[in-house]
Formats: C-alpha cells, structure tokens, sequence
C-alpha cells in the first residue's frame, strides 16, 4: 500500500546562500494534521576517481556539524541550472586538478530523505591526468591518493563514513567489476 502526505499549507522559514528551509502542513493518510520541517538544496555530485593504479582519490575536509575532519571522494553543490555531469567534471579539477578520459554515471542518492530534498550524482572517472588543484575560497582540504583495498577497510572500519562516498564506492567497484 502507498501512503501519501497530502500537503496543506507551506511556509518559508529560512533563505540562505546555500539551503532553504521551509514549514509544510500535510494531512495524513488518516485525516490527521501533521507539521514537516523541509530543506530545500540545489543538489550535488560525487566522483569516484580510480587512478591506473588503483587507487581512489579522497578529500580530507574539515566539517563544521561534526567538528572533525571527514574523508569524502570529491564533491559539490550544483550551480542554478547546472548539468550534474558538467559539475562533476568542474568539481573534479577544482578539488584535485584532476581531468578524466572517461567520466560515466552510475545513479543517483538521496542523502537523507526524511527532511532533505537533496540529489546527489555520483560518477565515475577514469583515465586520470593530474593537475593543479584550485578549490572554492572557502575550502581547504587534502587530496589523498588511497589503494582500492584500503578504501574498503576504511568504509568497514567506519572512518569512511559519508553517505555518498560509500554509495558511490561500491557502485563505482560494481561497475567496475564488469
């Protein structure tokens, strides 16, 4: 059976440079009236990089809600009417001076779907050449160049554990399995 929350009313509580958050009434599948707290996001992509040497290229950034550090494959917020595909490629040379051959996609996530509308894509690109990197003003992170084998003991070990740097590794180790 499908259960479905028909909306009431929606009010816009928050606009900010990135999020919006807004306050929706629904009416429950019962009749009952319900309060749902919404974030609206502009999207994402992750990139799973695999170098010839098998190797998948991480960012250690530091994030502000957890207040550590957080290995993550290289990511980014879509621009208004962005292409995801073109994102990933720019987001892929800004973090880590990275250009690829191949650059294939390999779905798509939904980071936290209870209260988020965000869509994160995930490809996958091989055919690496390095470059300069030449990340946002407002980011400051490290490239790291990590063997396949060790990537899947820090997703097991849990020091891996960013919800689309997991999802896009094993899609990216599927894919790639043939």
């Amino acid at each position: 059976m499908i259960y479905y929350e028909k909306s009431v009313s929606s009010e816009q509580i928050y606009s900010g440079k990135i999020i919006k958050v807004r306050l929706d009434k629904v009416e429950m599948p019962d009749g009952s009236l319900a309060d749902r707290e919404l974030v609206e996001h502009p999207g994402g992509v992750g990139i799973v990089a695999v170098t010839d040497e098998n190797e998948i290229i991480l960012v250690k950034q530091f994030r502000k809600p957890f207040e550590k550090d957080i290995y993550e494959i290289p990511a980014g917020k879509l621009e208004p009417g962005e292409d995801h595909r073109e994102c990933g490629i720019r987001e892929l040379s800004e973090e880590t001076g990275c250009r690829a051959d191949s650059f294939e996609y390999l779905g798509f996530m939904y980071p936290s779907p209870g209260f988020l509308d965000e869509v994160t894509h995930i490809y996958l690109a091989t055919g690496l050449h390095r470059g300069s990197a030449h990340p946002d003003d407002d980011e400051f992170l490290d490239v790291l160049y990590v063997p396949v084998k060790e990537v899947r003991q820090m997703i097991m070990d849990n020091r891996i554990n960013d919800g689309k740097t997991v999802f896009g590794v094993l899609k990216a180790l599927e894919f790639l399995k043939g």
